[in-house]
């Protein structure tokens, strides 16, 4: 066997893993509309990777405000409940674990998405730049569209958010997952409040790095309350530089990021979460993580470490044999490769993602990629 240390077992919460490969949220866009409801072909696709040691659905939008993409997936409505049961009865027939992410998209949105056609939340009115919503056109056609100007939540709003990822993680744990993960990085809307680039308050949610990291303290508190430390995750977008200082849809650039996600750190630590996963840069030549925030993550966290954020078999077994990360997530290649974990273990070649087939769509580029018996089958190796 190849990358054995990927292939070690290792716990999660009250979960045996059976390797340490993961298939992370990863957006599609492919729910049934209207209503933005999972569908039997989103659990075919969540089926056929289920041989991940761990898995995250695709991020679910926990309100109709959440949105800033057409044909995301919500986990607030009965329907989208059912359909998403579909997705982890499909999963756990195949033995596998899955968590559910949880996701506001606060100011990356557009009125378009907004019911009555309002103006996006976030911390402070403070326009996102360098990033883009999507809207519906027509049925299966859209563009992709300059966020608005956001509007200033209230402390009450606040507070009715926060409610709001209790009652979906109550949702997800009716819907049959095993736990959920929430949604902290890419520049949405818990990463905003963290951020002083994103968030110009002058009340206890910003200001200071202490207040600015309430509200993340207080979904964290209230998802606890719901499923059990044991069964949360949280993920984060810690950039140290960028080529782009607007490329907010993967995060943004503290002033100080090792003091910044230390401290955030420090919030789950406290919870005693079930995990960490950490989503690096994934563009071209994107500068890794400095070796002493990894450090400094591990020192500061006791619970597992997932890392993402194009990694291939070798250099995620490196960070494990350092202990540095516990688990390793691959994205495009998960994609591409519904039997991922057979094709490291092995050796076999990869196939190659399509990239125009990523967003929207139906089977084509979702549930179509052949596995390594398949293709060699059909001599239709990629």
């Amino acid at each position: 066997m190849k990358h054995r240390k990927l292939f070690e077992p290792v716990t999660l919460g009250q979960h045996k893993l059976k390797n340490r490969i993961v298939l992370p949220p990863l957006t599609r866009q492919r729910s049934d509309q209207p209503g933005d409801v999972p569908t039997d072909l989103m659990a075919l696709y969540y089926q056929q990777r289920a041989s991940a040691g761990f898995m995250v659905s695709e991020g679910a939008q926990i309100e109709p405000r959440g949105q800033g993409y057409a044909w995301t997936p919500g986990i607030y409505s009965k329907a989208q409940v059912a359909g998403w049961r579909k997705v982890t009865d499909a999963v756990h027939a195949k033995g596998g674990v899955i968590f559910a992410q949880l996701w506001h998209v606060g100011r990356v949105s557009h009125p378009e998405l907004q019911p009555d056609g309002a103006s996006p939340l976030a911390p402070s009115a403070i326009p996102a730049k360098g990033v883009k919503a999507f809207i519906e056109t027509s049925p299966g056609a859209g563009k992709l569209v300059e966020p608005t100007v956001p509007r200033a939540l209230t402390v009450s709003e606040i507070q009715e958010i926060v409610k709001l990822y209790a009652e979906a993680a109550r949702n997800a744990l009716a819907a049959g997952f095993d736990g959920v993960e929430i949604h902290s990085a890419n520049g949405y809307l818990v990463n905003q409040f963290i951020s002083a680039h994103a968030n110009a308050r002058d009340d206890e949610y910003g200001g200071s790095l202490h207040n600015r990291l309430r509200f993340l303290r207080e979904i964290v508190d209230a998802v606890v309350a719901v499923v059990g430390p044991e069964r949360l995750g949280v993920r984060f977008t810690p950039l140290f530089t960028s080529t782009d200082q607007d490329r907010v849809y993967i995060g943004l650039v503290e002033d100080d990021p090792h003091e910044t996600y230390i401290e955030a750190i420090k919030v789950l630590e406290e919870a005693r979460i079930a995990y960490l996963s950490v989503a690096e840069a994934d563009w071209d030549n994107a500068p890794d993580l400095p070796e002493d925030f990894r450090r400094g993550v591990r020192n500061t966290f006791s619970g597992r470490i997932i890392y993402a954020g194009r990694y291939t078999a070798e250099r995620g077994v490196r960070l494990l044999e350092q202990n540095l990360a516990d688990m390793v997530a691959f994205g495009r290649p998960f994609i591409a490769n519904p039997d991922l974990p057979e094709r490291i273990a092995n050796g076999w070649p990869l196939n190659t993602v399509n990239a125009t087939t990523i967003y929207g769509g139906a089977e084509e580029g979702f549930t179509d990629y052949p596995t390594y018996s398949e293709a060699l089958a059909t001599s239709d190796l990629v």
